[in-house]
């Protein structure tokens, strides 16, 4: 009962920190320059390992759809697999698992050595609300950042895919690109862009909730990265699953 007790209070406080970020777009004073340089760390920053992790899933997907479709005969339709998996599910889920591994961690250890170290009560005693200075440019960054870096991870997963197809496959370039672009809607681009959005916002939320409850000195601020990193995981995964019920719903 106790568990229970404190889970809807960890939920409650989320929230509560959620709509604190989201009504402080809308006051003064807005800290521009910090939100810029926020997106260009994140944004430039986590760029080779969304170009690496977009390749190498596509050559994948194009290795293994390869088998399968031999025995249909269908290896012609090897682009059409391997753009309809990135664009739809696995380009805005492994590009936000990479981000929270990335980005969150620093979120939530930034902040939290902030806390440990006083920093944020100094912004208090300052007058300086903690929440629209530390908070909210994090999760505009994060937000606006991660359906771009999705557009970078499906791009470079269809030039993997194709290098596999054309090497290895035997498959002809014209042939490829002509199945994976033709194979997408416009349904399909726009729920590849609107769950980035949402994982973006969880990302930015969850390392900064975690960081700015750091507490137990240095070892709490390394016991705050991890369950930051964790639970925006899961809460991604979650997510996933319900935003792509909501979308069928809505498609179909």
């Amino acid at each position: 009962m106790l568990f229970f007790y404190q889970a809807i209070h960890e939920v409650q406080e989320f929230t509560l920190l959620c709509v604190r970020a989201i009504v402080n777009l809308f006051q003064k004073p807005r800290y521009f320059q910090d939100t810029f340089t926020l997106m260009e760390v994140i944004g430039i920053g986590s760029l080779s390992i969304i170009v690496l992790t977009g390749f190498f899933t596509g050559g994948v997907m194009a290795l293994h759809s390869a088998k399968s479709l031999k025995s249909f005969g269908a290896v012609n339709l090897t682009g059409q697999l391997v753009a309809l998996s990135l664009v739809r599910e696995l380009g805005p889920v492994l590009t936000a698992l990479m981000i929270a591994g990335r980005v969150g961690s620093g979120i939530a250890s930034e902040l939290g050595s902030m806390v440990v170290t006083e920093q944020v009560d100094a912004m208090r005693a300052l007058g300086t609300d903690p929440t629209k200075k530390l908070v909210t440019p994090r999760m505009i960054a994060t937000t606006a950042m991660l359906p771009l870096l999705t557009v970078v991870a499906d791009f470079f997963g269809l030039i993997g895919g194709w290098l596999v197809s054309f090497y290895t496959l035997k498959l002809n370039t014209s042939l490829y690109w002509n199945t994976a672009i033709r194979s997408l809607s416009y349904n399909d681009l726009l729920e590849g862009l609107f769950k980035p959005v949402v994982f973006g916002f969880i990302i930015g939320m969850v390392g900064c909730y975690f960081g700015l409850r750091t507490t137990g000195g240095t070892r709490g601020v390394g016991r705050a990265t991890t369950q930051a990193v964790v639970m925006a995981s899961i809460l991604v995964i979650v997510s996933d699953f319900f935003l792509s019920k909501l979308i069928l719903e809505f498609r179909y």
